[in-house]
């Protein structure tokens, strides 16, 4: 992995956006949540360089994935996780947790790959009680940021777009590693269906598509996609990623080049963690009065 860290845990490339005041009050480590379909995984993530502490821990999404179901899974990672040695101290605890649908504010407004019965969840009152400083936001967004920030995207200047392929298509823009955030690109209409319903790893399965025919269907909605907000870099995650090889080549016709993703399953860990730990700088910095 490209070394993204300095002696004193900060990121050594400082994004746009990204106050020198807010770096330098980053814990050295944070955890990050990430709920999925059918796993919800943590692990401990070392802010200076990405990567993970120790192994990332995972339990199986309960089914039904109710809120409350979710909340309890989510409450036994971080106890697993608070209980290892390497685990940052109680007071300067951040936690990122992902949630799969749009979040704004704490809440939840879609539901389209999770279970209907998390519209408008308040996700500040349903993990009050969960230790640390607990910072929530869209699944596709932490991994695209952590891939911006420590994986395929960085360095990388002006608009940098991830792309996840599995069940649906997540998206994540991040604009010189600042995050945009909740772009659902996976739900624009494309060639007269929803995108995901027509070009998810999903869907390609379901179809029995030929790898050939899937890279040529992603070069016609990539072209689509940069058409509409011209980013630098694409980058390709989700599990489908691990076979870039036998699609990859097929998507000839972007200006933007299109590479894997770097961090693999491990992104929206590490995407979670940073997140939560640089909210709650910017927040402390703003209440001491503290400015570049």
């Amino acid at each position: 992995m490209t070394e993204t860290g300095t002696s004193s845990g900060t990121p050594s490339h400082r994004p746009a956006g990204i106050s020198r005041e807010t770096l330098n009050r980053l814990p050295h480590r944070a955890l990050g949540v990430d709920v999925g379909g059918t796993g919800i995984k943590g692990g401990i993530v070392d802010l200076g360089t990405g990567e993970l502490v120790g192994e990332r821990f995972r339990i199986e999404t309960p089914q039904p994935a109710t809120p409350d179901a979710v909340r309890e899974v989510i409450a036994e990672i971080i106890d697993e996780l608070l209980s290892r040695e390497e685990a940052p101290a109680q007071e300067d605890l951040t936690v990122g947790v992902l949630i799969p649908g749009v979040v704004v504010d704490g809440v939840v407004y879609s539901a389209a790959n999770i279970d209907p019965s998390w519209m408008n969840t308040d996700l500040d009152s349903l993990l009050a009680d969960l230790p640390g400083r607990i910072r929530t936001l869209n699944d596709a967004d932490g991994a695209g940021l952590g891939e911006a920030r420590y994986g395929a995207g960085f360095g990388q200047d002006g608009t940098v777009m991830t792309i996840t392929l599995g069940t649906g298509i997540g998206s994540a823009v991040v604009h010189d590693g600042v995050l945009v955030p909740n772009m659902e690109f996976g739900h624009l209409e494309f060639e007269g269906r929803v995108a995901e319903h027509r070009a998810s790893a999903a869907a390609r399965k379901a179809a029995d598509m030929p790898w050939e025919d899937y890279g040529r269907l992603l070069n016609r909605l990539l072209t689509h996609v940069e058409r509409l907000t011209a980013p630098r870099l694409f980058i390709i995650g989700g599990g489908v990623s691990k076979r870039s090889d036998d699609f990859l080549p097929f998507v000839t016709d972007t200006r933007a080049p299109v590479v894997t993703a770097k961090l693999r399953n491990n992104a929206g860990i590490v995407g979670a963690a940073l997140f939560a730990a640089e909210q709650e700088a910017s927040a402390r910095a703003i209440r001491d009065g503290a400015v570049d």
